[in-house]
């Protein structure tokens, strides 16, 4: 059963112009799991989405399936390394 990290970048990728540009980093805060994903400045626009919809939506399918494996899920979108 593949991991919330791996759900994000699957979608991410999917979104991106430039999905070789896209990383994923998951890592553990006290009882939170905090998964960043990178994306070239060039394709933030449509991770984040109109009106930031689709960030909301990332962020509550990460959220959903961190429940689901009983984590408590952070989802930070930020602009490339």
């Amino acid at each position: 059963m593949p991991g919330v990290r791996d759900a994000v970048e699957v979608l991410a990728k999917a979104l991106a112009d430039n999905p070789d540009a896209i990383t994923v980093t998951e890592t553990q805060h006290k009882h939170v799991t905090l998964i960043e994903l990178f994306v070239a400045s060039s394709d933030i626009g449509k991770v984040i989405g109109k009106q930031g919809r689709t960030a909301a939506a990332l962020r509550t399918l990460a959220s959903t399936a961190g429940e689901k494996e009983g984590k408590q899920v952070t989802l930070e979108i930020r602009e490339g390394r």
